[in-house]
């Protein structure tokens, strides 16, 4: 799901980093210090989980958490995505620098759907965290897939929706499981 550099042309990128800096900005204004160890934990279990690597249909995918990052951070999971993914690209080639902002954007989207449907929807909370999970990675997934039609990749790219499709389904039933985790242990993590 990380774009790498040379694949979005410059110019598109440079814009996408304008936008990715004012949502840092406008979604991290007004953190407060209770807020910043819960940041710093998703961050870090964000990262971690992006260690384990699965070879699903010829390519290497890795769970991403984005769905239950919107949850327990709901607006905050942006600039913790961004942190990450900045991480991920300088130590680990994932994406790059040029594309931070891009995948910054397509990831955090991931992230905001999911706190959309967790704060929002009005179902209960199994159904609630596991579309959360699922939008974490298909929004994503979608977005960059569209943007890789609109650069002139062709149709076949879709045919990726496949594999981050069982990969969402993963990520649901995780997100089910950390949200009744965190209901019984610790209920005030989950963002109302």
């Amino acid at each position: 799901m990380h774009i790498s550099d040379g694949i979005i042309s410059t110019p598109v990128c440079l814009v996408a980093h304008a936008v990715a800096a004012t949502a840092i900005y406008v979604s991290g204004r007004g953190v407060v210090s209770e807020e910043i160890p819960r940041m710093g934990m998703t961050g870090a279990a964000l990262f971690v989980i992006s260690l384990v690597q699965f070879p699903i249909a010829g390519v290497s995918i890795h769970l991403a958490l984005f769905g239950l990052a919107g949850i327990i951070l709901g607006k905050r999971a942006f600039p913790v995505v961004f942190t990450v993914l900045l991480i991920q690209a300088l130590i680990f080639q994932y994406g790059g620098l040029l594309t931070l902002g891009i995948n910054a954007l397509n990831m955090g989207s991931g992230a905001f759907f999911a706190w959309l449907i967790w704060s929002y929807l009005p179902v209960n909370q199994f159904t609630k965290a596991s579309l959360a999970g699922i939008s974490g990675i298909l929004v994503p997934a979608l977005l960059m897939a569209l943007e890789f039609r609109l650069s002139g990749y062709g149709r076949g790219i879709f045919i990726l929706l496949l594999v981050y499709f069982v990969t969402a389904i993963i990520e649901g039933g995780i997100t089910i499981v950390a949200v009744n985790f965190f209901r019984k242990v610790k209920p005030d993590i989950l963002q109302k």
